[in-house]
């Protein structure tokens, strides 16, 4: 039998309720688990997983969830009502940036990072606090090497090497000292958290059947999750991962506006500030998202003003869309790229130099939304290379752009 838990609703609320005390009574210091600010499936998941887990393992220290953005942005993730369900959840549940108290002290508090390893915005100023992060990004160098956990190496999901970091621990707290292990009779508790984690790496990495993104890792995980730590005979894999990509794709009811911003991050180097917006869907997609929207006028021209007033917004000096879609089952990549400044249009050009063989960019239907010297679309070939892959790239040219001004 399980070790003695709580539910997942019961272990946010109480989450919820030690944030929310007064500071004279707060249990200090305050230790969170935050994932990026794109705050996709991915880091969404993984710090509720990790801060539950870690909340019941010795030292037993309560480790708060933190969703890396307003309480308002919630309801643009939509693929998380299919995962949440499956814990009893909603969106009220989770804590949000819009929760953290805004005068908290960095002394105060501890942060364990997971699906990044550099806080960003506001939650700089706790960088100096930072005790542990579990990654699947380009290591920047920032999280002391004393840090623990310090996983920071290429995998598909970022909960898969949580899954892997704390295996034999979730073992112990799911099983007990039963022997030898089965899911016969596995708590309510401990299955559905199982099913919360495999949510993202079924998403991650296709069901499994990316090739290009699946590692051992995740493979292990998620065989680990269905075969040791949930009881569930009626759960089905594939049903799970098509409802959860039903409404991952479905953006019908949002406006270009909050497509761009759905799926965002942001960098700084060189002093040029770049911003990649993250959409399933396609170009085409888009175009008629902005003929529906505008009808009178040309789609091009609306889509471009949207990206504009979006980057105006965040102070972008380079503003860039990647999609990915599968038209008639074909997976596809398409990328944007467009450089605002004078410095940026360098590093843009930069990229472009560097950049065309490696990610096997070809010009997008004939350079509609091409504007020479600072704009450029493309669809992009080398179908293995994501956000992962290219804001280095990206981050490259910046850096080169910055230097030779």
């Amino acid at each position: 039998m399980s070790t003695s838990t709580i539910s997942l609703k019961t272990f946010l609320a109480a989450a919820k309720d030690a944030l929310a005390a007064p500071p004279a009574k707060r249990s200090l210091p305050l230790t969170f688990v935050v994932g990026n600010e794109s705050a996709d499936l991915d880091s969404l998941c993984s710090a509720v997983v990790l801060a539950y887990l870690r909340s019941h393992i010795t030292p037993k220290r309560l480790h708060i969830p933190l969703s890396n953005l307003p309480r308002e942005d919630l309801a643009l993730r939509i693929e998380l009502g299919p995962v949440l369900s499956k814990a009893g959840l909603d969106d009220s549940d989770l804590i949000t940036l819009s929760e953290l108290p805004p005068q908290l002290d960095p002394k105060d508090t501890e942060w364990v990072l997971v699906d990044h390893n550099a806080l960003t915005g506001d939650l700089r100023r706790y960088e100096s606090r930072v005790v542990g992060c579990i990654d699947h990004h380009v290591d920047e160098g920032v999280v002391n090497t004393q840090a623990a956990p310090r996983v920071i190496e290429t995998c598909g999901s970022c909960m898969s090497l949580i899954v892997d970091t704390y295996a034999d621990a979730w073992r112990s707290l799911a099983h007990g000292e039963q022997s030898p292990i089965t899911t016969k009779g596995i708590s309510q508790d401990f299955t559905q958290l199982a099913q919360i984690a495999l949510a993202p790496i079924i998403i991650d990495t296709i069901n499994l059947t990316a090739d290009a993104k699946v590692r051992p890792k995740d493979t292990r995980s998620a065989k680990l999750l269905k075969s040791e730590l949930m009881d569930d005979p009626q759960f089905d894999q594939t049903a799970y991962y098509d409802d959860i990509t039903a409404a991952k794709e479905d953006l019908s009811k949002l406006s270009l506006r909050d497509i761009l911003r759905k799926d965002y991050k942001e960098w700084e180097d060189g002093g040029i500030k770049l911003g990649i917006s993250c959409v399933v869907q396609n170009f085409d997609f888009l175009l008629e998202k902005a003929t529906a929207a505008n009808g009178d006028r040309n789609s091009q021209e609306v889509l471009v003003q949207e990206m504009q007033s979006w980057a105006q917004e965040q102070k972008l000096d380079i503003a860039s869309l990647m999609t990915t879609s599968n038209p008639g089952g074909e997976f596809q990549r398409h990328l944007l790229v467009w450089g605002l400044t004078d410095a940026s249009r360098k590093a843009v050009k930069r990229f472009r130099d560097d950049a065309t063989d490696k990610l096997k960019l070809e010009q997008w239907s004939g350079g509609v939304l091409d504007e020479e010297g600072c704009r450029y679309a493309w669809r992009q070939m080398a179908l293995d290379s994501s956000r992962k892959q290219v804001a280095p790239l990206l981050r490259d040219a910046m850096k080169w752009a910055g230097a030779n001004l």
